[in-house]
C-alpha cells in the first residue's frame, strides 16, 4: 500500500469513527480507536481528548490508561504518564506492558535501579515480553552492569533473531563487556535489518578491532 493509499485509508477510519461517536457518544471503544488513529495522524489534542472521554465513560479501561499514558511521555509530561500506568496497575497489577513503561518513564528520570525492577516485573509475569527485555538490556547498560546486560539482550535475541534493535543492544551490550568481534557480528545483523547505525560507535567498535 504507498503513502498516500494508507493516508485515504486512515481518513475513511477516521470518518467512519467520528460518525459512530456522534451518533452514539456513550460508545467507549468507538472513542478509544478514534484517539488511537488520531495519534497515528498527529492530531495528538484530539487524540488526548477522545481518549479522556473514553475514560470519562469507562474509568477501568486499560487499554485506554496505557495509550493515553503513552501520549503524555512522547509530549515529556512523564509525571502524568506514570499516573496513568500507575492506574492500569491498580486495576491489572500483573499488567506487564504498564510496568514496562513505568520502567521506561523511570529509566527516562534517570531513576535506572527502579526501572530495572520495573522491567523485572514486567519479565515475571510474560517472559517473553521482548520490549521488557530489550528496555532492561538498555538499563543495565547504563547501570555499568555489563554482564547482565548482555544476558538480557541475549534473550531478546533468542525471542526475536530478526529484531534489528535487540541486535544493536547486543553489540554495544558486548562492546562494553569487551566482546568486540561478537559485537560487530550483531552490530552488522542490526544495520543488516533496517538499524539506522550510530557511526560514532561504529569508529569506536573499529578502533577496538584494530
Amino acid at each position: 500500500m504507498s503513502e498516500v493509499e494508507k493516508k485515504t485509508d486512515l481518513a475513511t477510519v477516521i470518518s467512519d469513527l467520528e460518525k459512530v461517536v456522534k451518533e452514539k457518544p456513550e460508545n467507549v471503544v468507538a472513542r478509544h480507536h478514534l484517539g488511537l488513529v488520531y495519534r497515528q495522524v498527529g492530531r495528538i489534542e484530539d487524540a488526548i481528548f477522545q481518549l479522556e472521554k473514553a475514560l470519562e465513560l469507562d474509568n477501568q479501561s486499560m487499554e485506554s490508561l496505557i495509550n493515553l499514558g503513552a501520549i503524555y511521555f512522547d509530549q515529556g509530561d512523564t509525571k502524568k504518564a506514570l499516573e496513568l500506568n500507575e492506574q492500569a496497575l491498580a486495576i491489572s497489577p500483573k499488567m506487564a506492558e504498564a510496568h514496562v513503561n513505568i520502567g521506561l518513564i523511570r529509566q527516562h528520570q534517570n531513576d535506572v535501579a527502579e526501572a530495572i525492577k520495573s522491567y523485572s516485573l514486567a519479565i515475571q509475569i510474560d517472559p517473553k515480553l521482548i520490549t521488557a527485555w530489550i528496555n532492561l538490556t538498555s538499563a543495565y547498560t547504563m547501570n555499568e552492569e555489563d554482564a547482565k546486560a548482555v544476558e538480557a539482550a541475549r534473550e531478546a535475541v533468542t525471542l526475536e533473531p530478526d529484531s534489528a534493535m535487540a541486535r544493536n543492544n547486543l553489540a554495544v551490550a558486548l562492546y562494553f563487556k569487551g566482546d568486540y568481534a561478537e559485537s560487530k557480528q550483531n552490530l552488522e545483523k542490526a544495520k543488516e535489518l533496517g538499524y539506522s547505525i550510530d557511526s560514532r560507535f561504529v569508529d569506536a567498535l573499529n578502533e577496538k578491532l584494530g
